[in-house]
Order: structure tokens, then sequence, then C-alpha cells
């Protein structure tokens, strides 16, 4: 069987967590995972709970029918998703390959219950990669002069190919506001730094000539303002002075890797909840 999973967020108040496992409970349904939190400043109440669909009462096509007059009452916002279907998502790729790899062979392992219909880029280094899982490869240039044209035809692939999300595995262009609107919270970044941090190009050689100790990698959701979007997970690695600019990028193009893997899965997994330009992050 599958399970339930229900994201809320709402203004805090007495007896939430009461009403919602009530309605869980009452219609004989078994909650195996909950996690909540309150922010104090802003008085939001969020929670992430799951709960097994065996014989419960009621069906999946009616589940948001009947739990959104609840929401209503509380005024709630909340989504529902069911844990067995299998996410679609696009890669988009530029010339590194290092976080492709990685989550082709995530996917492959079964560590990831996804598919990934097709791989976008802007280079055509990466095609062979493409070719030897034997996933569709389209090469789409992209420059200021095109990117209108171009964008919609990346649309149109994505519609095509059904893509419930994206990932950005170091593709290094930018995308218009028309663009991202359409995938809102549904396109997860790696940036090769700690978020904020050095800005510009080459943050590793900007770091080696500051005599950082600490490098970072930070995976985010995309938006219109460039790299400034909520951030779903982030992680450093120490460094020293014997280290130079290559040593850097080596050690931080692994720490790009395990950081995007991190927030690809929590994302999956429906562990991840926008609020403003935050995220709130549920084990």
């Amino acid at each position: 069987m599958y399970n339930a999973i229900c994201l809320i967020s709402c203004p805090d108040r007495k007896g939430l967590v009461a009403k919602i496992t009530d309605f869980i409970s009452s219609n004989n349904g078994n909650i195996e995972h909950l996690d909540q939190h309150i922010d104090p400043q802003s008085k939001t109440f969020f929670m992430r709970v799951e709960w097994a669909m065996d014989d419960f009462n009621i069906s999946r096509n009616d589940l948001d029918k009947s739990f959104s007059c609840i929401a209503s009452e509380l005024g709630m916002n909340y989504k529902i998703y069911f844990t067995d279907g299998k996410p679609r998502i696009a890669i988009f790729v530029s010339k590194l390959s290092h976080c492709l790899y990685d989550i082709l062979l995530r996917v492959k392992s079964g560590e990831y219950n996804c598919d990934v219909p097709l791989i976008v880029s802007d280079h055509t280094e990466c095609q062979s990669i493409a070719e030897s899982f034997d996933i569709p490869f389209y090469h789409l240039p992209k420059n200021s002069s095109n990117i209108s044209n171009v964008e919609e035809q990346e649309l149109d692939l994505l519609r095509q190919y059904d893509i419930d999300f994206l990932v950005l595995a170091r593709y290094m262009k930018i995308f218009s506001d028309r663009f991202v609107n359409e995938f809102e919270n549904r396109m997860i970044n790696i940036h090769h730094s700690f978020l904020p941090a050095f800005a510009g190009k080459s943050p590793y050689s900007q770091a080696h000539a500051r005599g950082v100790k600490i490098i970072g990698a930070t995976s985010h959701y995309v938006t219109e303002q460039l790299d400034s979007g909520p951030i779903i997970e982030q992680d450093i690695v120490r460094i020293n002075h014997s280290d130079d600019v290559e040593t850097l990028r080596c050690k931080g193009r692994d720490l790009e890797r395990i950081v995007l893997s991190r927030a690809v899965r929590l994302h999956l997994a429906k562990k991840v909840l926008v609020y403003g330009n935050k995220t709130v992050v549920f084990d």
C-alpha cells in the first residue's frame, strides 16, 4: 500500500495538532511520521504528517475535499501527496559532470524513487553520460540574444515529458522570471559556495586569496533573484594553509555532490515547506 503526506502551514493557535490527528485517527488512519514547528516571530505553525492509507475511510480522490473543511476552518495552507507516485525530474547541466553523475547513480541504484526522462544542456560535454544511462539528451545553446526562444523549447520539452521538478546540476545559465514562475519551488540549484558568500566568478580563487578556513556549498530553490532563493541544504568542509586552488575545487565539488543529493532527497520525500524566502526542513 501507500501513504499520504500532508504539508501544512497556518497561523498558530491552540488545538491544531489535536484537530489534524483527530481527523486522521477518526477515519481509521495510522500516523507513521509527524513533525511540527512554530515560528515564534511570525506565529506560524508548520507540520508534516504522514499516515498509512491502508483501511483509511476516505479515498485518495476524496481526501483533499474532506481535509479542506478543517483547513478552511483553521486558515491552513496545505498540500497532500501520495507515496506511490514516481516523480519525473529533468536535469539541466553545463560542462561540469560531477553532480550529474552523482544524481544518475543514485537514481540507478534505487536511492531516489524517481525517473529522469531527459537531460538538457547548453553544451555537449555531458552528452556521452546521458547516452551511457540511455537518457535522451537535448543540446540547447543559450545566449542573451536567443534566451526567449530557447526557453520556449525547454518548456515544451518539460511539458512533453510531464516533468515534476528540475535539478540544476551546475547549469550555468540564468532563467527568465517567466520560466522560474512556471516552476516555483520546483527548481533546485546547487551553488558552489556557502551563501551568502563571495559574489561573482571564481569563488574558490577568492576564498584562497582571503585565506579562509572553510568552504561550503548551498542548495536552494530558484527564484527571480539570482542565488537568493529559499535554502534547502548547506554544508562546509575545513581547509588550511596547505590547500591550493585546485585542492579547494576538488573539495568543493565533493561537497556540491553531497549537498545537492541531500536537497533532492528532501524534496522527493516532501520534507521541505517553503514560507516567504525561507524553508522549514522536517526530519
